[in-house]
């Protein structure tokens, strides 16, 4: 999966030339291991980062080129002496304040070296944040987590009458709380996990036709031996030796968070574990991932899973993504997810002006547009577009004074908005120019929850060269939706190109209808007057792929205007039982312009 290298590489020199340092300007070298804090030394980290990153910020000016260099070796951060600070990011909970053990802002030219640096973090923490910074790079590191919030167990005997029996892994900590329910905790933190994700003990693959557990351990009791037995969880679906992945739903903060930023590269890292996303991007313009991972640590690692959720997302960025040669496994959701956020209209308040409010609990108190950005709008129930495109000429918050912890905003508009507007039927806001174009290729993606990759950006998106091997759920998931989630938008320009598929499907997850699955949320898919996704003959190019799969679905399509399907290679295997609802190989609702030639 090394045929985008040399690709990535010229962007990344391309990138660099656009924009040379002044004349004027330094490298300056900043040597962790000369500055008090060297490599397997089990000291505190997060102080020392601190004092470093604000002497180069006092000693450097903008125009300097600099470099922060880490050793190789382990590094242990702690909550104790870390920066502290209040950060809105896009599909996490909003909990407040955070602690970052990297905290880098304000910031152009800049380089952190890892030269294979182990960073790894204690308590509850957001581990390298980068924000309001140009021309940065980031390489050469891991980052990973001394003991996961995820609760690895493995299955010792199943029992109809008596319930699961089931060994923790050696790393875990845990406790039977007063109340007979098992729990997990840590540095500052606790959980008690009630559901999880099963995998085979020997491939690592999510268990056929499970999905997301839901577990009762009230009543669990302990052994001499250390294992427990919970009387009121039962699934026969549990063998001896599944390994389950026990956990909550919480998502406090993303293992890298990258806001407001302007170039950056982000080459040869890998993230092993974090409690919300992998990578979370907001607001960024031109972000490049080379050989970027959400992964184990090897064949070796007795861990299964690695990230609460996706491995990458980018949530209202703009200019180009790549994603080239990743790898990214075990993760409880899916690798990429591009797309924006709609705003519901709550108030009209004349012609021109409108007051628009972030709904879903996990997106909002960060920006969402300024003047000049180009918008539509769209009716939730059909996902109609609503009248012309347009431009905001001012937006505030209308809930508080500033925009950190905003969740509506007040925006005016250049042209006059359409009369049927309004707040007593469901309309949402797409901000046109905050959505990026991406390529997406030569990344191995396997052996996680829900599915592999989605888009939903108008610009053009490239799938080509990548392996999709046991999603569990779709592959690849062309979406939108301006009723539940909120996140948009519509996809005009798609080419899925020369993917090796192999037995995605194994488990029912949302918008899981077939391996390819185009599926916008539509309540109201009758009453629906356009086409959702493309817009012209071939907007979507599916081809030259290869299909090994156990089951039926291949392609699952609604509301689309413009789609070929072309020159790929269907195999079937016995792998698993087929079990989808959907036996059709090509499902369609609502489309225009189909092409399918196997």
């Amino acid at each position: 999966m090394k045929l985008n290298k040399i690709a990535c590489l010229l962007l990344v020199v391309a990138s660099c030339l656009s924009c040379p340092n002044s004349l004027n300007s330094a490298e300056r070298i900043y040597d962790l291991a000369r500055m008090g804090l060297k490599p397997d030394s089990w000291k505190n980290a997060s102080p020392i980062l601190q004092r470093v990153v604000n002497r180069i910020k006092a000693e450097c000016s903008p125009e300097d080129s600099i470099v922060l260099r880490f050793a190789k070796g382990k590094y242990f951060f702690h909550e104790a002496g870390a920066a502290t600070r209040t950060y809105y990011i896009s599909n996490h909970d909003q909990t407040n304040p955070k602690k970052v053990g990297i905290e880098l802002e304000g910031f152009r030219h800049f380089t952190l070296e890892g030269n294979g640096a182990e960073l790894i973090f204690h308590g509850r923490m957001l581990p390298l944040a980068l924000l309001h910074s140009a021309h940065c790079t980031l390489r050469n590191f891991s980052i990973d987590f001394a003991n996961p919030h995820i609760t690895q167990i493995r299955v010792t005997e199943n029992n109809a009458g008596q319930g699961i029996t089931f060994m923790p892994a050696p790393w875990v900590k845990w406790r039977v709380s007063k109340d007979s329910l098992f729990e997990a905790y840590g540095e500052g933190w606790r959980t008690r996990p009630t559901s999880g994700i099963a995998f085979e003990e020997e491939k690592r693959h999510i268990v056929y036709n499970t999905s997301d557990l839901y577990m009762q351990t009230k009543g669990v009791t302990a052994t001499p031996a250390g294992t427990l037995t919970a009387p009121h969880w039962k699934d026969s679906r549990l063998i001896p030796g599944t390994v389950v992945a026990m956990r909550t739903w919480h998502r406090p903060a993303p293992g890298i968070f990258l806001h407001r930023n302007l170039n950056t590269v982000l080459e040869n890292i890998k993230v092993h574990y974090a409690e919300g996303m992998g990578l979370l991007a907001q607001l960024c313009e031109n972000i490049t991932l080379d050989a970027f991972g959400v992964c184990l640590k090897g064949a070796d690692d007795p861990r299964y899973f690695t990230t609460q959720a996706d491995a990458t997302h980018f949530s209202g960025c703009k200019g180009k993504i790549i994603s080239c040669n990743g790898l990214y496994e075990g993760m409880m959701d899916d690798a990429i997810n591009v797309h924006g956020t709609y705003l519901k209209v709550v108030n009209r308040i004349d012609d021109h002006t409108l007051v628009g409010r972030y709904m879903h609990d996990q997106s909002w108190g960060f920006e969402w547009g300024e003047p000049g950005d180009s918008i539509q709008f769209i009716r939730s129930a059909t996902m109609d577009i609503i009248g012309k495109t347009n431009r905001i000429t001012g937006i505030s918050p209308t809930d508080r004074q500033e925009t950190a912890g905003v969740r509506e905003f007040r925006i005016t508009f250049r042209d006059p908005i359409d009369p049927q507007i309004c707040e007593q039927k469901g309309y949402g806001i797409e901000n046109l120019t905050w959505t990026p174009e991406v390529e997406f290729k030569g990344n191995i993606i396997r052996n996680n929850r829900a599915r592999g990759a989605l888009f939903s950006t108008p610009q053009r998106v490239i799938v080509e060269n990548n392996l999709f091997d046991h999603t569990s759920g779709t592959a690849i998931l062309l979406c939108g939706d301006c009723n539940g989630w909120y996140e948009t938008g519509a996809c005009r320009n798609v080419v899925i190109r020369k993917n090796r598929f192999v037995n995605a499907l194994t488990s029912q997850f949302q918008f899981t209808n077939a391996i390819i699955s185009i599926y916008p949320e539509i309540p109201d898919l009758e009453g629906q007057r356009q086409y959702f996704h493309g817009g012209k003959e071939g907007s979507i190019l599916i081809e030259e792929n290869e299909f090994d799969t156990f089951d039926a679905p291949i392609l699952y399509a609604k509301s689309v205007d413009g789609l070929t399907f072309r020159h790929n290679i269907l195999k079937k295997n016995n792998e698993y039982k087929p079990f989808h609802w959907n036996r059709s190989r090509f499902l369609l609702e609502k489309t225009n312009r189909v092409k399918i030639m196997e």
